[in-house]
């Protein structure tokens, strides 16, 4: 910086407004500071910015993993709002663990980042809520951790379940089984009991089947479900890792969709449209929710606006209606 100051003709102080951009300084003089910056290739050092201001200018990422396309959206989106408000970001997984979730969070606090958005580990025990985390702004995306301070956005997951089963139902089904990771996982659990109360409307029993996270798992749970002497007409396939699973399975064993076996997932992917036949989907938000999520926490951030008490938003899903679901019992009036 003094080299920067000697080469303008101006003292460090006027190198240090310009460059904080927090004062006004006069035309001439800064650019006669940035024509010096780019003669001289000046990079100002932000680990000795950050000491000073006490602003690393960094936030934390922590999502269960990137292979699934969901956490990678959302991880890439906050990651733009994170640049729009010229701030950096680390990102880590936690493979669904609360223990790696807790290891990643301290080792970011000891970077010094300012804030947290975190897509909390799958059985809800998330032990970021501890006194080390007390004086920072967290925001937890999909899955609120219950009874704390920190703020959340969710979708409309019961809602969402009774919007793609009841297309189920108008179709003229009634077994139709449910596909589900964790019954611990808040999503899952959520979409389950909407699955369950639009059955129990249309007088028709649940049946639900838990895990199969693998392909080979699926596979099995799948041919006994088939062959048993009554057999599902439909699935309701939980998230996209089931869905997924499902179609692989159904491929394997050669059942035909939707002539034996009618499906609707809840979540949109990027290729459901050009399945054969197109995929019936329940689709959410998901870059509008990193995006809340995010705006969330520089709200806080920016206006050093601390709670007791987190605030939880709530976003639509939508029923997108494509051909898993058959023509042959059309819902009435279509």
């Amino acid at each position: 910086m003094s080299d920067v100051a000697k080469l303008a003709g101006v003292g460090t102080m006027t190198v240090s407004r310009v460059l904080s951009g927090r004062v006004r300084v006069a035309e001439e003089t800064a650019n006669r500071v940035f024509q010096a910056i780019e003669t001289l290739n000046y990079r100002p050092n932000e680990v000795a910015r950050a000491l000073r201001d006490q602003r690393s200018r960094q936030i934390g990422v922590i999502v269960p993993n990137l292979i699934d396309p969901f956490f990678a959206t959302c991880a890439q989106t906050v990651s733009t709002v994170a640049r729009e408000h010229e701030y950096s970001v680390i990102i880590a997984t936690a493979d669904e663990d609360p223990s790696i979730e807790h290891e990643q969070a301290s080792r970011m606090l000891r970077r010094q980042v300012e804030g947290f958005v975190v897509i909390p580990a799958a059985d809800g025990l998330s032990r970021i809520t501890g006194s080390e985390f007390r004086s920072i702004p967290i925001v937890s995306l999909d899955r609120p951790i219950e009874n704390s301070r920190y703020d959340s956005v969710v979708v409309e997951n019961k809602l969402g379940s009774q919007l793609g089963v009841n297309h189920l139902i108008q179709h003229g089904h009634r077994r139709i089984a449910f596909f589900g990771l964790s019954r611990n996982l808040y999503t899952i659990r959520a979409r389950f009991e909407g699955y369950r109360e639009a059955l129990k409307k249309a007088n028709a029993k649940p049946e639900a089947y838990f895990g199969n996270s693998t392909q080979p798992e699926m596979l099995a749970t799948i041919r006994t479900v088939l062959d048993a002497s009554d057999p599902p007409t439909a699935f309701y396939c939980s998230n996209n890792l089931i869905t997924r699973n499902v179609l692989h399975a159904l491929a394997h064993l050669k059942v035909r969709i939707p002539e034996s076996i009618a499906i609707v997932g809840f979540d949109d992917f990027e290729t459901a449209n050009i399945l054969n036949p197109p995929l019936t989907v329940v689709r959410q938000p998901i870059s509008d929710l990193a995006r809340m999520g995010a705006n969330m926490l520089f709200s806080r951030l920016l206006n050093n606006y601390r709670t007791e008490r987190g605030k939880r938003l709530v976003l639509p899903v939508e029923l997108v209606v494509r051909d898993s679901c058959g023509l042959r019992h059309k819902p009435p009036g279509t």
